[in-house]
């Protein structure tokens, strides 16, 4: 008879604090103390902020998780962030304009449940792909931003969102600039992929710029959206090198490749509970 062996529980803190002297025992101690076995620990220190960022597997039955947690909160520093097992399929919102192929490169990951979040639904303020859209079975919410007031278009778009539970928005080539308001009332769970290698050639037509100047790197930049028009705090980048032999459609077509790539791995990061923030920095555990 082969051995039966028992699948242990595996489960994940997040831990954001103050620095200080000792925080690595204290946090082994606790978990110790509940019965339970890390698997796999990285921890970090921003010093310039004075910061202390852990992210624990371990494994073994957590009975009370709040228990857990408040303990951990009452012997680590004032104002601690503690996150004990994170919802592991994420929801998501992808925002769209026109463009398709990170759209589609998200769409198909989802249907082959290789994503790791649940795609709830899209919203563009075009209805350029609804259809293709709602081919996954998706819903598509249709707001059209024309003729109206930016103030009224982003209560549409909140309107529409707000029924997904949403953990993340996923800014798919959503070609609107989002009002401080939109982006406070979504803090730190908008995600946005930009067409360069930031922070050069920001804002429109970027490839053309890219042309002109007889760039020899093309890349792309997925970011966290805040009020800084296209300087939130970067998740990944990467480039590819490019010749005089490129024009700018070339250009835009192997862009595009590289959009896909990165922005596909800034969401399995995120979505994998990997990705920190400190100030306008990412603390990142791959």
């Amino acid at each position: 008879m082969k051995p039966i062996f028992a699948v242990m529980q595996k489960s994940l803190i997040l831990i954001q604090c103050k620095d200080e002297v000792g925080l690595v025992a204290l946090i082994t101690r606790i978990l110790a103390q509940h019965n339970l076995n890390i698997t796999a620990m990285r921890e970090f220190v921003d010093e310039s902020a004075e910061c202390f960022f852990a992210r624990i597997e371990f494994t073994g039955e957590v009975k009370e998780a709040n228990k857990l947690s408040n303990e951990l909160l009452q012997d680590l520093p004032a104002n601690a962030q503690v996150v004990i097992n994170p919802r592991t399929e994420k929801r998501i919102a992808v925002l769209v304009t026109k463009e398709y192929h990170c759209l589609g490169d998200t769409l198909v990951r989802h249907n082959f449940n290789t994503l790791g979040a649940k795609v709830c639904c899209v919203a563009g303020n075009y209805n350029t792909l609804q259809s293709f859209t709602e081919r996954f079975d998706i819903p598509f919410h249709y707001i059209s931003h024309e003729n109206k007031p930016k103030e009224q278009f982003e209560a549409e778009l909140i309107a529409a969102l707000e029924n997904h539970e949403l953990d993340y928005i996923i800014l798919a080539k959503f070609m609107r600039i989002l009002s401080p308001a939109f982006v406070e009332r979504f803090a730190n769970k908008i995600i946005n992929i930009h067409h360069s290698f930031l922070p050069a050639f920001i804002g429109a037509n970027p490839y053309r710029q890219a042309y002109d100047r007889g760039v020899k790197l093309l890349g792309a930049t997925a970011h966290f959206v805040t009020n800084d028009l296209d300087e939130g705090p970067i998740i990944v980048q990467q480039t590819i090198p490019v010749n005089h032999t490129f024009g700018t459609q070339q250009m835009v077509i192997a862009g595009k490749e590289i959009e896909k790539s990165v922005l596909s791995k800034a969401m399995h990061l995120v979505f994998q509970d990997r990705v920190f923030l400190s100030g306008n920095r990412t603390i990142i555990f791959e």
